[in-house]
């Protein structure tokens, strides 16, 4: 009950005679008496209030923490809910792809090898084989005849175990692909504007493209692409694949640099890896075809040595003469 509404005894009536009595037994009056039992209950209706009170205060500060905590609740749920719908557009953004109005196209969509895929998806090196006419051509190939449900199993960059599927993984059963290094002028030009057109649909960063685009770029403007020394040419084929892998190795640490500008001494460096490369290949075939030479003259000398004298032939008049 509410002490706020509580109505003050009137002590004078005859139902207090016996509260006033035991006050009067204490040497008050009558009037004494009254006054200290009106002083008495006003007292104890304070204390009441001051209770009441506080436990109003109680019970609203519970009512706004559990309005809180259910508005909370809803927020991390919605929140939960508009995680979960995100992540899904992350990972499926073929189904959330806005549909394009237009004609069925005359020309067959040219997708590169899923492995291809998943690595520039995540941003990781990927050799420009997948991307040369062959590559896409070996990619279109393996698309029909490959299983789609097959699936493995991979450690993500986390750490975490998560299934993906098998046509996504390099098959080690597969033909051999070209390296960076080993690919003609030809099949290069054919794969740099390919991948490139590959990172913008894989959301690469603008910057990271716009490296590339200029890397690619001056290598095809350096005075060495048309050389007569082939080595020359083929210098800047390596160069590419090693300091493209090398970026990708250290992109996002302390050690980190751009490919835009061409570091020439490293460039003559490959161009030395080169020419040592052939003169060992060069000496050993020449050592090679000098051991397969003399090692055949002892045999030779040997036959000529025991080979029968031809038979001689006397005429007979040289014999009966």
């Amino acid at each position: 009950m509410d002490p706020n509404n509580a109505v003050r005894p009137d002590y004078t009536l005859p139902e207090f005679h016996g509260e006033r009595q035991q006050l009067i037994d204490e040497g008050l009056s009558e009037q004494q008496a009254v006054r200290s039992l009106t002083a008495l209950w006003n007292f104890n209706n304070n204390a009441e209030k001051v209770r009441w009170t506080a436990r109003l205060e109680r019970l609203e500060e519970a009512r706004q923490r559990a309005e809180e905590d259910e508005a909370q609740r809803q927020q991390d749920l919605k929140d939960e809910e508009e995680a979960t719908r995100l992540e899904d557009r992350k990972k499926n953004k073929n189904k959330y792809a806005p549909i394009k109005r237009g004609k069925v196209p005359s020309d067959p969509t040219i997708l590169p090898a899923q492995y291809a895929t998943r690595r520039l998806k995540a941003g990781d090196y990927c050799e420009l084989h997948y991307f040369t006419n062959k590559g896409l051509d070996e990619a279109k190939v393996s698309a029909l005849i490959a299983k789609p449900d097959a699936l493995v199993m991979l450690p993500a960059s986390d750490g975490i175990h998560s299934w993906v599927l098998a046509a996504a993984v390099k098959d080690p059963k597969a033909a051999p692909v070209t390296k960076d290094e080993n690919l003609t002028w030809e099949e290069f030009n054919e794969a740099a504007p390919c991948i490139i057109s590959f990172m913008k649909v894989h959301d690469w960063p603008d910057d990271r493209v716009s490296m590339h685009i200029q890397f690619w770029t001056a290598l095809q403007a350096h005075r060495w692409r048309h050389a007569p020394d082939v080595l020359k040419q083929k210098a800047l084929l390596l160069y590419q694949s090693q300091q493209r892998r090398r970026w990708h190795l250290t992109v996002g640490t302390a050690q980190g640099w751009s490919l835009e500008e061409i570091n020439q001494d490293l460039l003559i460096e490959a161009r030395e890896e080169l020419f040592n490369e052939k003169r060992d290949k060069d000496t050993a075939l020449a050592v090679q075809v000098s051991y397969r030479l003399f090692s055949n003259v002892p045999a030779l000398i040997t036959r000529l040595c025991i080979a029968p004298l031809p038979p001689l032939f006397f005429h007979p008049a040289v014999l009966f003469n």
